[in-house]
């Protein structure tokens, strides 16, 4: 990632606040991404693959994905001492600048790696992992000074969430929580009464369907919303519903017409823009419309941390929207939709962070950039 970077945030900063935007801890995978297949491998059968990515995976994506939107980023974890984890290490720190100070490595420990599989739209994935050879708590210790903090649901016990999310949000830090899919199938309603001790929720249509027993994701929004003060639900090509108990908003926000490459990561996107937009201090309906364009930026390439967008590709996607004038009533209803970004894209500099494009980098790539 180029030095040359765009703060959002700059405006609103403090000689003396915060260190870090956000704070997160989680699991870092090798991720071996394979795009542009018609169908997936069969048994006994082999298919080719027109495209292929290798990148830092799991908590990556959305540590890479607020990085590059000009986040001052932390994450803590856990990194082997083998070349898998060599590479993840360096493509996080050297690259993408990405605050590694409560991470660690490890010998004789294999790096988690996921192979995924992306046809029609959808993925299927292969992970091979052991767990971490500390807690998360021990690896995050005492949480760094930061304006948010991310938290998974699921890493919580009871009712509770870990005790360093709970004293983050006691300095101060805003807390924004995600959920993971459930392999049981049982989507224990008891989960969501860790959203107390939240400020925002940000699960896709199905996780919120399932944990609240709702048959819509608009139902799912409404019994989400009497338990934490933002919550958005994602609902893939049908947009995102959003519902701001602070300031009172209501909205429902298309998704945007694009070909879609790979959805690995895109999630996290979302979730890093609309932390950025909260931050800022931006309205409901700008915040969402924001994340859903980093989204669906990120799906138009090769997939997970690799494909996240920078400023530079914003402003790309933003100056083709403002030339094409005589373009269709979709194109000028994004033009109104996005009419926002006018007040941002002068301060964006001509050199900012632009997404990746090689599969697995030279250490010559990445040297000093950091």
């Amino acid at each position: 990632m180029p030095d040359t970077r765009f703060d959002p945030l700059g405006p609103g900063r403090v000689v003396d606040g915060p260190e870090f935007d956000v704070f997160m801890c989680g699991v870092v995978f090798l991720d071996i991404i394979f795009t542009g297949m018609d169908r997936q491998p069969g048994p006994g059968t082999e298919e080719l693959a027109s495209g292929m990515a290798s990148c830092p995976g799991g908590i990556a994506n959305l540590a890479v994905a607020a990085r590059r939107l000009g986040l001052r980023t932390a994450l803590a974890a856990a990194f082997s001492e083998d070349d898998y984890g060599d590479f993840c290490w360096r493509t996080m720190e050297e690259g993408e600048h990405v605050d590694l100070t409560h991470s660690r490595r490890f010998a004789d420990w294999h790096s988690p790696v996921t192979v995924s599989m992306s046809v029609d739209r959808d993925r299927s994935m292969v992970t091979h992992a052991h767990p971490a050879p500390v807690p998360a708590t021990e690896l995050v210790g005492d949480p760094p000074p930061s304006r948010a903090v991310i938290v998974d649901l699921g890493d919580g016990d009871g009712g509770s969430l870990p005790d360093w999310v709970t004293r983050a949000r006691t300095r101060g830090a805003l807390v924004f929580a995600d959920v993971g899919w459930d392999p049981t199938a049982t989507w224990d309603p008891e989960v969501l009464d860790r959203l107390a001790g939240c400020d925002a929720f940000m699960p896709n249509a199905v996780e919120a369907m399932a944990y609240t027993r709702t048959e819509t994701p608009q139902e799912a929004l409404y019994a989400l919303a009497d338990r934490v003060p933002l919550v958005v639900v994602t609902n893939g090509p049908h947009g995102a519903l959003a519902i701001d108990a602070g300031s009172g908003e209501e909205v429902s926000v298309p998704a945007l017409r694009v070909d879609a490459l790979d959805p690995t990561g895109a999630g996290d996107v979302f979730g890093a823009a609309l932390l950025l937009g909260t931050l800022a201090s931006w309205g409901l309906a700008d915040r969402v419309n924001f994340a859903s364009l980093c989204a669906s930026l990120a799906i138009q390439q090769f997939g997970g941390s690799l494909a996240a967008p920078g400023w530079g590709d914003l402003a790309d996607w933003w100056q083709a929207r403002k030339r094409d004038w005589a373009g269709s009533a979709y194109h000028r209803a994004l033009r109104r939709r996005f009419a926002f970004l006018d007040a941002l894209m002068p301060q964006v500099p001509p050199g900012a962070c632009r997404r990746a494009t090689a599969t697995i980098a030279r250490r010559a790539d990445i040297v000093g950039l950091a």
